[in-house]
């Protein structure tokens, strides 16, 4: 009986051990995902505050990177096009290669000002 225990011992090791790289992959793909979300969130608040930028006759530029943390406004970019406005931002992942087919895009479009005849 005691060899038994023994023995289920060392197969409960072996699977742990043959387990942990599928629960390391399962968790970064998690992370991955959330970080995808997050990055889509930071992309809608940042074409917001373009849009907003552009209605008050501002530069969106200066506005979309002010509405991104640090680490994001590396991986920003901007299209303008009249009054449309579209950001593109790359998640945060381990490998860059999956950065850019995770590429996360928000658009919007805002009515420019008319000139002030003054």
């Amino acid at each position: 009986m005691i060899a038994l225990l023994r023995g289920s011992r060392g197969q409960a090791s072996v699977e742990l051990v043959a387990a942990a790289p599928f629960v390391l992959i399962a968790a970064v793909l998690c992370l991955q995902l959330l970080a995808t979300g997050y990055s889509l969130t930071l992309a809608d608040g940042a074409v917001e505050a373009g849009a907003l930028a552009v209605a008050t006759d501002r530069p969106p530029r200066t506005a979309v990177e002010a509405a991104l943390p640090g680490w994001a406004r590396d991986r920003v970019e901007l299209e303008s096009d009249g009054g449309r406005l579209t950001v593109r931002l790359r998640p945060p992942s381990p490998l860059p290669v999956v950065g850019r087919a995770l590429e996360v895009s928000s658009s919007a479009w805002v009515r420019r000002p008319a000139s002030r005849a003054g």
